[in-house]
């Protein structure tokens, strides 16, 4: 699962606010032509057009898109609807900042008060608000057009633990009618002018509404292995993850797991196309993000077995070349290869369920609640 790959325009992106957004179309365009033999001849270019990935004749894998469903534009309802829960309604997003009530209950519960309280970027807002957090060890609370709030403290001035007390505080206040899908904690080191945001970084997330890909294999005794915030946004039901600290870890420790899984789900989120460089609108990280997976999916692949089934897709975009650093409404490519996959053409699948809906029938799990399977088109008998 490449975090904020996005494909294309969805039906709905404009109403959304991302007229434009294109993450793959747009980053290539930017950088004159993206150069991904690899994933080209998986068949990215028969995915989407995207300028210098050609749409080969004869891909490895099957291709095809996926639109959105579900209300939201965030990693968690992407996540969640591509393991067969779609969100008819959405959670409640700030654009003004978070009542004074939530705040007001925030200081009193931790003792430090409130910087910021606004939509901002990560990093912008560390640049502004940073020093003055030195000086009075208040959070910087901040969100963005995603229904989360983010708190971030400096190492040194607030210990992690602590910060992330006051983020299960947050989660207890934002319930009810003020619910968020994540309150994230941002733990950051460094000095005015170089600040940097760790690995220690944790999301307090809602529970699902109702059963997933993964509470079906766990009823089933079918393994479970996360690399990535899965377990995060999940809110930990039903599956336990390892967090590398950023895609090259990540990679590696796919390699290391298709090494020893004799059976069940990898579950794998890489993370920094979205953490990284596209919130930061960083195009020159994203596409160099792009070269370095294109340069381990041989590595990868090279460990897939005769009877395994990998599913390279995303939970929505975030184009790096647009003046917005949130997420964008976009469809998602959907690359299905294994030695027992036909490569054909899935064409736009209506709702990303169709990936776990397609995982739940591969495993001989109960059909999911949402998604339509297209295992029976690719699989070999």
């Amino acid at each position: 699962m490449l975090d904020g790959v996005g494909a294309g325009p969805a039906p709905d992106t404009d109403a959304y606010g991302d007229s434009g957004s294109d993450t793959l179309g747009n980053l290539a365009r930017a950088v004159g032509g993206l150069a991904l033999p690899n994933l080209e001849r998986l068949g990215l270019g028969r995915c989407a057009s995207i300028p210098g990935v050609a749409p080969v004749e004869h891909p490895t894998a099957a291709f095809g898109t996926a639109r959105p469903a579900s209300a939201g534009k965030d990693s968690t309802s992407g996540h969640w609807e591509l393991c067969g829960l779609c969100l008819l309604t959405p959670f409640r997003t700030y654009p003004q900042g978070f009542p004074a009530e939530f705040t007001a209950a925030l200081t009193a519960a931790t003792g430090r008060g409130v910087l910021g309280n606004r939509p901002a970027s990560g990093t912008a807002i560390l640049t502004e608000l940073g020093p003055t957090h030195i000086t009075t060890g208040d959070w910087i609370l901040y969100t963005s057009g995603d229904s989360v709030c983010q708190l971030a403290a400096h190492e040194d001035v607030v210990p992690v633990p602590e910060l992330y007390r006051a983020c299960e505080v947050a989660r207890g206040l934002l319930s009810g009618p003020e619910t968020v899908l994540r309150v994230i904690a941002r733990p950051f080191i460094g000095q005015a002018g170089n600040w940097r945001r760790t690995e220690r970084r944790r999301d307090f997330s809602l529970a699902p509404p109702g059963e997933t890909l993964l509470d079906r294999l766990a009823a089933a005794h079918i393994p479970r292995v996360g690399i990535g915030k899965v377990d995060d946004l999940f809110a930990g039901r039903g599956i336990v993850s390892m967090h590398p600290a950023g895609n090259p870890e990540a990679y590696r420790a796919i390699v290391s797991a298709l090494g020893v899984m004799a059976r069940g789900f990898l579950f794998v989120n890489v993370i920094e196309f979205d953490q990284t460089w596209g919130h930061r609108n960083d195009v020159r990280g994203f596409h160099g993000g792009l070269l370095d997976l294109d340069a381990a999916i041989p590595g990868i692949l090279g460990g897939v077995g005769d009877e395994d089934l990998i599913i390279i897709t995303a939970d929505h975009g975030n184009d790096p070349t647009t003046p917005s650093t949130d997420h964008s409404r976009e469809r998602v490519p959907v690359l299905a290869y294994g030695p027992r996959v036909r490569p054909i053409s899935l064409g736009e699948r209506r709702t990303f369920a169709d990936v776990g809906q397609t995982v739940a029938e591969f495993l001989g799990v109960a059909p999911l609640p949402s998604g339509t399977s297209f295992l029976a088109e690719i699989w070999d008998d």
